[in-house]
């Protein structure tokens, strides 16, 4: 049994369709933000950054996406190339793309004042090349998406990549919504067949339900952006 520390419609939503993809058991529970949980004693025992989200594991508290997901795909030996396999490079080249790279940029594209301060034209030319970048990154994934031998996303089996890609492209849509319509999933044909497929799927499903996220939560999500 494992234990999910999440906010609703946060990056724990990635760790979540893992878990549920897996079949794991585990349980939910929800940190309560705005009474100032993360700064709390309780849960800094368990991230000392006071960060979404934390598994608690029979090995201890995992903090940091992509760590999670990573380890979760190892210890359930599913969801990913296992350790020796050939395809095993570009999995964790890609496992890492994302959330080292795409993951950041979206998120610091949620709370512009925290990266260029106060001034209003600042935070719209940050929005705009960071959105420059951010397609860039969705092009290359298409790219990828797309390719013969793209195992890593394939038409029969989820994989923790695209879990994770998933809640990415949610990202993307309310943020393009909120300023200047500068992401269009419809220009990734790949990636929206991809996110079509993968939110039709029992865990995905299962997931969208318990944070409330609607039928289409990677196609046309409608909920609230994350916090």
């Amino acid at each position: 049994m494992y234990t999910l520390h999440y906010a609703p419609d946060t990056a724990a939503l990635i760790v979540r369709l893992v878990l549920e993809e897996l079949g794991a058991p585990y349980a939910a529970t929800e940190v309560d933000t705005g009474a100032g949980a993360l700064n709390g004693p309780a849960y800094r025992a368990l991230n000392p950054f006071g960060l979404i989200p934390v598994l608690e594991t029979p090995d201890g508290p995992i903090f940091e996406t992509g760590a999670i997901v990573l380890w979760l795909s190892e210890r359930h030996g599913a969801l990913a190339p296992a350790p020796g396999d050939r395809q095993r490079a570009a999995f964790l080249k890609w496992l890492f793309f994302l959330s080292n790279t795409l993951h950041p940029d979206l998120a610091r594209m949620f709370h512009p004042t925290r990266n260029v301060g106060p001034n209003k034209t600042a935070q719209e030319d940050f929005l705009e090349i960071t959105a420059v970048r951010v397609n860039r990154h969705f092009k290359a994934l298409d790219a990828l998406a797309g390719a013969d031998r793209a195992t890593w996303l394939p038409d029969a089996e989820p994989s923790v990549l695209g879990c994770y890609l998933m809640v990415m492209l949610r990202w993307a849509a309310f943020l393009s919504a909120e300023g200047d319509d500068w992401f269009d999933l419809a220009a990734y044909p790949f990636l929206k067949a991809l996110a079509e497929r993968l939110e039709q799927r029992p865990a995905a499903q299962r997931a969208a339900a318990a944070e409330g996220l609607g039928p289409t939560p990677f196609s046309n999500p409608v909920a609230p952006p994350p916090d």
